[in-house]
C-alpha cells in the first residue's frame, strides 16, 4: 500500500490515505517522491473549482523523486535516476504532436493529478517520456515548482525566440512571475515588474528586475509609452487589458499564463494599429522542460520557496490559499 494525503470531498482538509501499488505497463517508471510542490492547480483541484476532480483527491504534480523500478520496455531511465514530473504524465507518443515534440499539445494525455493518483504520496508513476531526469548539479530540494510554475513562464522564452534585446513586461509577481524575472534577467532582457503587492519592490529587484510598478495605478503604467516588446501576464484577475497593450510596441505581444477566467476586453484596433498580438500557452513540451532544468543548472536559478514536511500540508495549503507563501510551498518526507 501507498501512502498519500487526499482529499476525501472538494475543499475539505486533507487526510492520510493508502492506495494499492498499481503494476507498471511497459514503458511506465516508478518514482519515489522526495518532495512535491504545491501549486495553486492543486488547490483548484482540491475544490474542485474546475469541474474535473474525482474523490478521494490526490493532488501534486511539481515531483522530485527517484526511479525504484521501470517498465520491461523502458528505454530513456533507469533505476536509481533522480528525476522530475510536472503536470503530464503520460502522452500518446503517436500523434503529430507527440512525433514533432510538441507533446503538451497531445489530446490524449495523462494528467498527473486528474489522471491518476499525484505527488502528495510516497510513490507515483508515469510514462517514460513524461519523466525528466535532472542535471546533476542541480539542488532538487527545491527544484520541484521549476516542473510546473518554471516550465510555464519558460515556454515563451522558446517558442517567440525572446533575447536580450527584448524589454520584457512581467505582470503578477508571485510564483510563477519572480521566476519569470529570473528567466528573463538571465537571458540579458531589461524587465520591468508590474505588482499589486506593497513592500516587495527592493527584494524583486534583488531578483533582477529593473524597476518595479503597481500593476494597479493607471498613470504610472500609462507613463510607460509603447516601450514593451512581451507582455506576460501570470495573474488570474482581470486587468486593464487595453491600457497594458497601450505600452506595447509595434509587432509587441501580451501573452497569458494565469488562467484569467473573465474573457479578455481588448480593443481590435488597438492590435490592428501596431499588429500587436495575444496569445496564451500552458506548461511546456518535455524538450522545453529539459532545456529550462540545464538554463537553470547554467544560471544557478531557483523558485523562492518555502518548506514544509507532509504531516504539515494541510498547514501549507493554507498558506498557498492565503497568498502568504512566498513564493513557493514545497512539501517533503
Amino acid at each position: 500500500m501507498i501512502k498519500s494525503y487526499a482529499a476525501m470531498e472538494a475543499g475539505k482538509n486533507l487526510v492520510e490515505y493508502q492506495f494499492e501499488k498499481k503494476s507498471l505497463t511497459l514503458k511506465e517508471v516508478r518514482i519515489k517522491v522526495h518532495s512535491c510542490g504545491i501549486c495553486h492547480s492543486d488547490v483548484s483541484a482540491i475544490d474542485n473549482a474546475w469541474g474535473a476532480s474525482t474523490f478521494p483527491m490526490v493532488a501534486g504534480h511539481e515531483i522530485i523523486g527517484e526511479i525504484i523500478e521501470i517498465g520491461s520496455n523502458v528505454m530513456l531511465h533507469s533505476v536509481g535516476d533522480h528525476v522530475g514530473l510536472g503536470w503530464h504524465s503520460g502522452y500518446c507518443d503517436v500523434c503529430e504532436h507527440c512525433e514533432n515534440g510538441d507533446h503538451n499539445f497531445c489530446s490524449k494525455t495523462n494528467k498527473t493529478v486528474f489522471s491518476q493518483h499525484g505527488g502528495f504520496a510516497e510513490e507515483v508513476c508515469a510514462d517514460e517520456v513524461s519523466v525528466i531526469p535532472l542535471p546533476k548539479n542541480l539542488k532538487p530540494e527545491n527544484a520541484g515548482p521549476l516542473l510546473c510554475g518554471g516550465i510555464t513562464v519558460f515556454t515563451p522564452i522558446v517558442e517567440f525566440n525572446i533575447n536580450k534585446n527584448h524589454k520584457i513586461g512581467i505582470i503578477g509577481i508571485g510564483g510563477l512571475g519572480h521566476l519569470a524575472i529570473k528567466f528573463y534577467k538571465a537571458l540579458g532582457c531589461h524587465v520591468t515588474a508590474f505588482t499589486s503587492s506593497e513592500g516587495k519592490d527592493n527584494l524583486l529587484l534583488s531578483m533582477g528586475a529593473d524597476d518595479v510598478v503597481s500593476s494597479v495605478d493607471k498613470d504610472a503604467i500609462r507613463s510607460y509609452g509603447s516601450k514593451f516588446d512581451f507582455l506576460i501576464s501570470t495573474v488570474n484577475v482581470k486587468l486593464d487589458w487595453n491600457l497594458f497593450l497601450s505600452i506595447i510596441r509595434p509587432r509587441g505581444r501580451l501573452h497569458f499564463v494565469g488562467a484569467v477566467l473573465d474573457p479578455i476586453d481588448a480593443s481590435v484596433f488597438s492590435l490592428m494599429g501596431g499588429r500587436r498580438s495575444i496569445s496564451g500557452s500552458p506548461v511546456g513540451s518535455p524538450k522545453n522542460i529539459k532545456k529550462m532544468l540545464a538554463f537553470c543548472s547554467k544560471h544557478d536559478i531557483y523558485p523562492e520557496v518555502e518548506h514544509f514536511k507532509f504531516k504539515n500540508i494541510n498547514e501549507a495549503i493554507k498558506k498557498v490559499r492565503e497568498n502568504k507563501v512566498r513564493f513557493r510551498a514545497v512539501l517533503s518526507w
